[in-house]
């Protein structure tokens, strides 16, 4: 028996296993990947609420990711929470040089739904060159709003899309509550609609959405097909219960 693809997550330790790491592992083998993870934090929190971070030394993050390059095919690898973006160029930079063609998707976690501020002070110099570098970045309406205050979200939108695919999540929006938009090749928008009537929040679920893309590219599928499909996984997780920690046991039907 041959063994599964490798794929990595790299991001924050949640106690809960809603979100970050352990959550995206559950996604990976519920996709048929062989998961393997570099832990950026150690948080404090359950599923409701969130109380202390404590961030994982730069270099061992690099040494974390370094050994299991060395040692694993991969092909794509997700990368969630992280202290600063002077952090993560540090991070893409090393995968670029061990791995250049390594598939890099970006889910920022600029706040915390349980409302702390992750970089409220930290320069994003090095945002240019991370936007470069990554294959798919995957905010949602409010973490892009964060990015550039002085932009309109159209603006930001055209600025980003012309060095990096989006999948612009549509939670957080007002007017057309769950609709996604994805922007490919810079001059390709897609909107990706709900397909359940009615859903229910769950902690983590922005980290699964980007896990399921990133699993499905590690498949090979074409970007656009990876993104409807995770939609459609998400929201399989999204209404696994009425609680706020969901389950993963996707039906293809």
């Amino acid at each position: 028996m041959q063994p599964k693809p490798y794929i990595i997550t790299i991001g924050g330790l949640d106690p809960s296993s809603g979100a970050g790491i352990t959550s995206d592992i559950k996604t990976f083998e519920t996709y048929g990947l062989y998961g393997l993870s570099v832990c950026t934090a150690v948080t404090v929190q359950d599923d409701a609420s969130f109380k202390q971070c404590e961030w994982v030394r730069p270099q061992v993050v690099i040494n974390q990711l370094e050994v299991l390059l060395n040692r694993f095919p991969v092909s794509v690898i997700k990368i969630g929470i992280v202290e600063h973006w002077k952090t993560l160029h540090n991070i893409i930079e090393k995968i670029k040089a061990l791995k250049p063609e390594i598939k890099i998707i970006v889910d920022p976690i600029l706040k915390a739904s349980a409302g702390f501020d992750f970089h409220h002070k930290e320069s994003i110099n090095y945002f240019d060159n991370i936007l470069d570098k990554c294959y798919l970045f995957t905010p949602n309406y409010n973490e892009i709003k964060g990015l550039y205050p002085e932009k309109s979200i159209e603006d930001t939108i055209s600025y980003i899309s012309k060095k990096s695919n989006i999948y612009l999540k549509g939670g957080h929006r007002t007017d057309k509550k769950g609709w996604d938009e994805l922007y490919y090749g810079g001059i390709v928008q897609i909107n990706i609609e709900p397909i359940a009537d009615k859903i229910y929040e769950k902690h983590g679920s922005g980290c699964v959405l980007a896990a399921a893309i990133a699993s499905n590219l590690v498949k090979n599928m074409h970007l656009e097909d990876a993104c409807r499909q995770a939609k459609y996984y998400t929201e399989q997780f999204l209404n696994s219960n009425t609680s706020l920690l969901g389950h993963h046991n996707y039906q293809n039907t």
